[in-house]
């Protein structure tokens, strides 16, 4: 038994099945959560914003931004990386 015919749970355990409805069945994008950095998806990606807007690429790797400082959000532009980190005198100096 394949994965699509055993269906798919998403984060919340609510099961499902991995066609679009139609018999047709998704390929599964892998991805990659980068602590501290963007989370990286498997492209071609198609995206919706919460506020509607649609984000298309088709690159085969896409960096989404997780930090939400980027200016070209949702997709990563390296903004977590200026981020001021406490250096180790900071924390002794408390």
């Amino acid at each position: 038994m394949t994965a699509a015919e055993r269906g798919t749970r998403d984060a919340r355990g609510a099961s499902g099945s991995a066609g679009d409805g139609n018999g047709a069945t998704r390929d599964a994008r892998r991805v990659r959560i980068v602590p501290g950095g963007p989370i990286l998806v498997e492209g071609p990606v198609d995206m919706t914003t919460p506020d509607g807007h649609r984000v298309c690429s088709d690159r085969f790797m896409v960096a989404v931004c997780a930090c939400r400082r980027s200016k070209n959000y949702p997709l990563c532009d390296t903004s977590h990386r200026r981020k001021v980190r406490p250096t180790d005198t900071d924390d002794a100096q408390g």
